[in-house]
């Protein structure tokens, strides 16, 4: 397929670039030259002026004082700066296939909201696709990209049968999922839980906390929470949940400081209960949220009897804690004999669970 090149300034994301061609950034500099009187003052630093297409542009005179010459050759030097700098970094935007295009390795933002995805489509459809998204020739595939961001303006364009406006760089995969998580930080940002299942993904695939910091632009401190939360609740619980834009870290660690492994199946079947995928996303957190809240049973005792009907222990049990406490007096020497069997009893114990 043919491919439209632009340059891209990354400096005015938010509108569309204003030049087309090389060519056409030459000549808006030939102009910001000739209009200001700029030229004499850029001759001895610009070598675009002193030689090639612009080498031979008439200079125009000066019509104004000098103090306001002075002042308008320093704006036009640093309007030309910044295009020769496009120029001379041959940073463009390209239209490509958006079949020719697949996602980044490592998902970081859940699923949007088709309402959300319907607006971004009549957006682009009323006024075009303003701001290009970063691809990367795909490391495995000849001939085709791979995202590093814009996933859901790539999605919006494929839907409308366009081509679509990316800038193509060679990224390793350390830049591209900094980049990745940088971008959205910057434009929209992810929430508690994608960047935690984010920061998972991203360790699960054998990077360094330090790239996982820089991608998320956060801290030890903060990228401990988001690992701690995301590892304590199954991932089936978290997709049905989805998003939840709108619930911070504090929640989320409540969330899963209710959710102990015995309570997973009465989750699942709220979740499986006619209406609750009609919700939101935040509204579907509340109700689970409120379901362990409602449910979370008192910490009750009840004795452990032997089979001789000696009165050994007695055992309290809630919703998050067991405790066994031994009756010193009956059976003086069975806690110490039960700590010295717990290590091959906790290994018997792991063998017997069945993963999820």
């Amino acid at each position: 397929m043919a491919r439209q090149v632009m340059v891209f300034d990354d400096t005015a994301s938010n509108a569309e670039p204003a030049t087309n061609t090389s060519a056409e950034i030459q000549a808006k500099l030939a102009e910001t030259l000739a209009d200001d009187g700029a030229a004499n003052a850029m001759d001895a630093d610009r070598p675009l002026l002193r030689s090639g297409p612009l080498a031979a542009l008439k200079r125009g005179p000066l019509r104004t004082s000098p103090l306001e010459t002075i002042a308008k050759t320093a704006e036009s030097v640093e309007r030309a700066k910044k295009l020769e700098q496009q120029l001379s970094a041959g940073q463009a935007v390209v239209e490509l296939n958006p079949d020719d295009i697949d996602a980044s390795f490592v998902p970081d933002r859940m699923a949007p909201s088709e309402e959300d995805h319907r607006k971004l489509v009549a957006a682009i459809r009323s006024e075009g696709q303003l701001v290009p998204i970063l691809v990367r020739p795909h490391p495995e595939k000849h001939g085709r990209y791979q995202i590093a961001y814009g996933h859901r303006r790539h999605r919006a364009v494929r839907e409308l049968g366009i081509t679509v406006r990316a800038v193509v760089r060679d990224l390793t995969d350390e830049q591209l999922v900094v980049a990745q998580g940088q971008e959205n930080n910057e434009r929209t940002n992810l929430s508690f839980i994608e960047k935690a299942r984010f920061a998972s993904r991203l360790q699960e695939r054998g990077f360094k906390r330090e790239v996982i910091m820089q991608a998320l632009s956060t801290d030890k401190g903060t990228l401990s929470k988001l690992l701690s939360t995301v590892g304590s609740i199954p991932a089936d619980i978290i997709e049905a949940i989805g998003p939840a834009p709108s619930i911070g870290t504090r929640r989320w660690q409540e969330f899963a400081e209710k959710l102990p492994r015995r309570l997973h199946d009465r989750v699942r079947e709220a979740i499986a209960s006619p209406g609750f995928s009609h919700r939101d996303s935040d509204a579907r957190f509340e109700v689970l949220l409120k379901l362990l809240g409602n449910k979370e049973e008192r910490a009750r005792a009840e004795p452990w009897i032997a089979s001789n009907g000696i009165r050994v222990a007695q055992v309290t049990r809630s919703t998050d804690k067991f405790s066994l406490v031994i009756d010193q007096k009956i059976a003086p020497d069975f806690g110490d004999f039960l700590l010295s069997r717990m290590e091959a009893l906790f290994s018997e114990f792991q063998a017997s669970v069945k993963p999820e």
